[in-house]
């Protein structure tokens, strides 16, 4: 078998790999956010119905999304806006660099988020498992 056979045979895969962990990287910030798991003290206590807290639960009801595949393209459209919106309200305002200003992987999961939106969530998704039914 040719490297490039086996590299068309296994890409559609590894977007789901790439989909499945970036969900579950997402995930523990909603976690933390809205249940206080993992403890983490600058997200943990999150006042009810703060901008943090609404980030919070669109992490974490866009990750469960994400995770299992359901709704992937319009769940990854929503949370690369909600990556863009957290690096120009908290972090833009804190430096011009996101290595200095602590928003560089806001950035990298903004641009992970917009590549899932347009190539879907792969073959080990719930969404691929409608398509086949």
């Amino acid at each position: 078998m040719k490297l490039d056979d086996i590299r068309a045979a296994w890409a559609p895969r590894i977007l789901s790999v790439l989909r499945i962990m970036t969900a579950l990287l997402l995930l523990q910030y909603g976690m933390a956010k809205l249940l206080g798991f993992p403890v983490f003290a600058y997200l943990n206590n999150v006042p009810l119905f703060s901008l943090f807290w609404t980030a919070g639960a669109i992490e974490l009801g866009g990750g469960l999304l994400l995770l299992v595949g359901l709704f992937t393209r319009c769940a990854a459209f929503v949370l690369s806006g909600l990556m863009a919106f957290a690096y120009f309200i908290y972090h833009a305002r804190r430096g011009f660099y996101p290595l200095t200003n602590g928003g560089d992987f806001a950035v990298l999961l903004c641009f992970v988020f917009l590549y899932i939106a347009f190539a879907g969530g792969g073959p080990w998704s719930v969404d691929a498992l409608r398509k086949r039914v």
